[in-house]
């Protein structure tokens, strides 16, 4: 059944909505959709509240693991981190209190999946800890994975292969639709029915939501196979199109009493 995944965004110790696609090294055209006062623990902790489990914490760039060790402490074991996570420093934050890790550009190295580090990582924390972003662009026949803050496309493709053979290693996926990341203009709704269809694992897509609708389009095309985050198009978050409460409530027993 298709679920409401809440996120925190972190860059530059600051919880912010960030046109995905304008992240870069130099930091040069990044686009900034909202900057929130408060720090990344209130977030968490409004999460934790509301009984809303899944979501993750990403940091985009260096410099973001105080904050995102506030997050975590807010609510132990009820939120996923991403961003710079390799073997090294993976078990560091699932003892600090995250649910799983979520890996990318680590096991990409120069562009290409790499294996044995994958295996490393899964063999070091375990299968049921691990989650596999194949955050993506679009290609001339399809979706690519992207890697390096979205920079990178890879030759490697969305397909039913590639999700194949990275189940028996991860508990689940994680996909944001990096060109309509944080736009606001819709899902990229060809690629929820995609992700349906290939996923053998729990999956979660993120990208371009801007309607509470959003929410049973996605349940509906997807027969509840795909869950979905939202993040600049909230309240919470700066936005005026879409009301926080309402897709708590759009959980099944999800509030907490």
């Amino acid at each position: 059944m298709t679920r409401f995944r809440p996120c925190i965004d972190i860059h530059e110790g600051k919880v912010k909505q960030i046109v995905g696609g304008s992240l870069s090294d130099s930091g040069e055209g990044l686009k900034t959709n909202f900057v929130s006062d408060q720090d990344p623990a209130y977030f968490a902790d409004l999460y934790r509240k509301d009984g809303l489990t899944g979501g993750h914490v990403i940091q985009l760039g260096p410099g973001n693991t105080a904050a995102s060790l506030q997050a975590l402490a807010a609510y132990p074991a009820g939120m996923q981190i991403g961003g710079g996570i390799d073997l090294d420093n993976a078990e560091t934050f699932l003892q600090a209190g995250a649910s799983h890790v979520i890996v990318t550009s680590w096991i990409f190295p120069q562009g290409r999946l790499d294996w044995k580090r994958l295996k490393s990582l899964t063999g070091r924390i375990g299968r049921e800890r691990l989650v596999v972003d194949l955050s993506c662009r679009r290609v001339a026949d399809g979706w690519n994975v992207a890697m390096n803050r979205w920079q990178t496309v890879t030759d490697t493709a969305l397909n039913a292969q590639l999700f194949e053979s990275l189940a028996p290693f991860c508990d689940e996926f994680l996909v944001h639709a990096a060109d309509v990341e944080g736009h606001c203009r819709g899902i990229d709704l060809a690629l929820v029915r995609h992700l349906a269809e290939i996923s053998p694992l729990p999956v979660t897509y993120a990208g371009g939501a801007n309607s509470l609708q959003d929410l049973q389009t996605v349940a509906t095309e997807s027969s509840g196979k795909v869950d979905l985050s939202i993040g600049s198009a909230l309240d919470i978050f700066g936005g005026n199109l879409i009301r926080y409460a309402d897709c708590v409530a759009f959980n099944p027993g999800s509030a907490l009493p």
